[in-house]
């Protein structure tokens, strides 16, 4: 099974996720974060943390997220498709560029913020 970043972390970015990560899989993008599918070692400690539920386990996506099965190793993969080492990620790396489908994400439900 593979760990998969959903739509959920779209400009959220919390982070946590990386602070827990055993082996510093979980690099930044420009709008969300993304798990190197190769680089995972699996152990679920960044799904148990995070705030907004946008990590999954690739047989657990609800309906309507399968694209991002996709879209969270495309930024690892080369020119040929190939997914590429990337060593870990660290703060001091410029974030990856977001595959075109995150560049262009609007939610389809805009939420508006409850009065207190």
């Amino acid at each position: 099974m593979t760990l998969v970043i959903l739509s959920p972390c779209i400009d959220v970015k919390d982070g946590a996720c990386t602070e827990v990560c055993p082996v510093d899989c979980i690099y930044e993008g420009e709008r969300m974060f993304y798990i190197h599918p190769d680089e995972c070692i699996e152990c679920g400690v960044c799904e148990t943390i995070c705030p907004v539920d946008a990590i999954r386990w690739d047989d657990e996506i609800p309906p309507g997220e399968e694209p991002f099965l996709g879209i969270n190793s495309n930024p690892f993969q080369d020119e040929n498709g190939n997914v590429r080492a990337c060593g870990g990620w660290s703060r001091e790396n410029d974030p990856l560029k977001d595959p075109e489908a995150v560049r262009n994400y609007s939610p389809a439900v805009q939420r508006t913020p409850q009065k207190l």
